[in-house]
């Protein structure tokens, strides 16, 4: 038995029909199928950006300075191990599940130790991310964390920029009642590579958004577009060498895009 889930291409795109639908606990989720379009302009996908219904956040070294799960590597004592798998994932090198299963197997985090985690050294917000979100916010934009990382940790950090819950997706920890590790939950589309196409595929449908952008520092955030509208790489955490090469739009500092929303 264990406690729940823990309080637990380039350019711009267009979303295509479903191929595949997935069901989990958030909804079903369809796998988007991948078809060739033609590259908008550098122009073209500020105007997206500008008139945007939602924009969905890359959590770890985007929203965040950090790799929330280096971070909990590093509390139980396995960081070295840990942040070189988290490389090979961001790079792309490695399928996402993969990675993830075999940091999470090196970790084994438990239940008191995710909490004191986020208590005692809680993550550190990218500068400029709070200004973006409250001017979407005040335009009336929806604003999505869309992460591979951690539920808890997530929520944590939608409370600090008035995102609701509903908004988040993220994996969820599993833990046995005396709180040890047991797993994660495999089912949510985050888990693995594509999954974040997925839960954009979802958004859409749900709440028909014509226009939605990604923005993200890796390989999983890149390929959710499409279906996502636009990707913006962001850089200014780290730089991912793939994602800065092939991504029509990169930036390195939040103030880009702000200065973007003041344009109108």
């Amino acid at each position: 038995m264990y406690k729940g889930g823990l309080r637990s291409g380039r350019g711009a795109c267009s979303s295509i029909p479903p191929t595949h639908v997935t069901d989990t606990p958030r909804g079903r989720f369809t796998e988007p199928k991948k078809v060739p379009k033609r590259m908008a302009s550098l122009l073209e996908m500020k105007e997206i950006f500008r008139n945007a219904d939602a924009v969905c956040f890359d959590v770890d070294s985007t929203v965040i300075r950090e790799e929330g799960i280096d971070e909990l590597a590093k509390f139980c004592g396995v960081g070295d191990a840990v942040a070189e798998m988290t490389r090979r994932a961001m790079g792309g090198t490695v399928t996402f599940k993969a990675a993830l299963t075999a940091r999470l197997g090196l970790i084994r985090p438990s239940y008191e130790q995710v909490q004191k985690l986020i208590s005692d050294n809680p993550p550190q917000l990218t500068p400029g991310i709070r200004e973006l979100v409250n001017r979407l916010h005040q335009r009336g934009v929806q604003v999505f964390l869309v992460s591979g990382g951690f539920q808890s940790i997530v929520e944590h950090l939608a409370s600090q920029l008035n995102i609701p819950t509903a908004n988040v997706f993220a994996n969820r920890l599993k833990f046995y009642f005396n709180g040890e590790y047991a797993g994660f939950d495999e089912t949510q589309p985050t888990a693995e590579s594509g999954g974040k196409g997925k839960v954009i595929t979802h958004l859409k449908e749900q709440f028909h958004f014509k226009k939605v952008v990604m923005i993200g520092d890796g390989a999983t955030d890149m390929e959710a577009c499409p279906p996502a509208d636009c990707f913006i790489g962001f850089g200014g955490n780290v730089i991912r060498k793939q994602v800065k090469e092939k991504a029509k739009w990169y930036i390195t500092h939040f103030d880009e895009l702000l200065k973007e929303l003041e344009e109108r």
